[in-house]
């Protein structure tokens, strides 16, 4: 089992590194003051071929593997988890979605304004009255000649607010349950779309969260992504993906945790002594590192079995549920280090504990990987 990245990611994560310390870190106050997209530094990563790593270059991206992706989550959420989160629902969610279960004209439709920039994706899955329970849908979509005509809403749309393209589920079938789900690429200019609210966020603040409605919204036939009635196959292997995707976010948000503690504590004189020379401080510290490197070893683990095309689901949950706790307990420790200080939003270590809670509910709450886990270990047993 080889556990070096190549020379490639290696120096993909050095580039991004680079490009978060420069460019990412000094705007994120900024964004999480003022609550808005990060224009800048969207265009700059869409310059850098960010947005599509894992798409062949016909189509415009670099035809990496999905690790790769993973090194750049962990990197952006490092300096800005609202950066890092904008990045995944474009890129991956979006983006690579299209790729992956489009045809040829969607592809050459979408793909070139997405992996350039020049449009902003979003993915529709969560409703007002189903969250976890994504299956309990009940926005529809409707066949009418050449057009399918959508109704119902979607709601906590990351980048909803500002999505030029949205990958959107909704039943063709409501009779059938899971089995009558369709996924659709929708535009923002296709009649009957529109925004709802616009939502206040304790953290993740720059990246925007919104309503999105469809009320009596037409899309051409042409727009169904993959089969009818057959969105649940493009739903779970994105979900899959998302998983792993979102298993790293909170550890980069503890790795930058970390490293604001470990220089503070060293700067940080008590009692005539900088603080990290107390042994309760480096065990404290200690616990951290240890926490940040299992998640990084597990995100990355199930990213390489996704990149060989096996099912993923058991791994991306393990990844999502030690990442999501791991990051959250890990930040919650490097805000000690602080004291008083930590409290104080001068202090970016204020930020990333926000930020990183609510990252920790994405692609499924903690509750949601534990019954994944178990009906996965359940039908091994049932096989067996």
């Amino acid at each position: 089992m080889d556990f070096e990245l190549t020379e490639e990611q290696k120096m993909l994560k050095e580039t991004v590194a680079r490009f978060v310390d420069r460019n990412v870190i000094p705007l994120a106050p900024e964004l999480d003051e003022q609550e808005r997209f990060p224009h800048e530094t969207f265009k700059a990563m869409a310059d850098m071929g960010l947005f599509g790593i894992t798409i062949p270059e016909e189509y415009g991206g670099s035809g990496s593997d999905f690790l790769s992706c993973v090194l750049v989550m962990e990197e952006l959420a490092r300096g800005c988890a609202a950066t890092a989160n904008t990045y995944g629902s474009h890129a991956i969610l979006c983006t690579e979605n299209i790729f992956r279960n489009g045809n040829e004209d969607q592809r050459r439709t979408y793909l070139p304004d997405l992996i350039d920039g020049r449009k902003i994706g979003a993915i529709c899955i969560t409703e007002p009255g189903a969250g976890s329970d994504a299956f309990s849908m009940r926005t529809t979509a409707e066949k009418k000649g050449d057009i399918y005509v959508l109704n119902g809403t979607k709601m906590f749309i990351t980048n909803g607010p500002v999505a030029d393209v949205a990958v959107v589920y909704a039943k063709t079938d409501p009779a059938a349950g899971q089995k009558g789900i369709s996924a659709f690429i929708v535009e923002k200019d296709f009649p009957g779309f529109s925004r709802g609210k616009s939502l206040k966020k304790m953290g993740v603040r720059g990246s925007l969260t919104g309503e999105l409605i469809f009320d009596g919204c037409e899309v051409p036939t042409r727009n169904l992504l993959g089969e009818e009635n057959k969105g649940i196959r493009v739903l779970m292997s994105g979900l899959d993906r998302e998983r792993i995707l979102y298993s790293i976010a909170p550890i980069g948000v503890a790795q930058g945790a970390f490293d604001l503690a470990l220089r503070y504590a060293t700067e940080r004189v008590q009692f005539g002594k900088p603080i990290i020379h107390f042994q309760m401080m480096q065990e404290l510290l200690a616990d951290v590192a240890t926490d940040i490197q299992a998640g990084r070893v597990l995100s990355y683990w199930a990213a390489v079995k996704a990149d060989t095309g096996q099912n993923v689901r058991l791994e991306a949950s393990y990844a999502k549920l030690f990442g999501a706790k791991a990051g959250v307990e890990a930040v919650g420790k490097a805000i000690q280090v602080f004291g008083g200080y930590g409290f104080i939003r001068e202090f970016p270590i204020e930020r990333m504990y926000r930020d990183v809670k609510g990252i920790e509910f994405g692609a499924g709450t903690n509750q949601i990987q534990k019954l994944i886990i178990m009906r996965e270990m359940m039908k091994k047993l049932q096989s067996s």
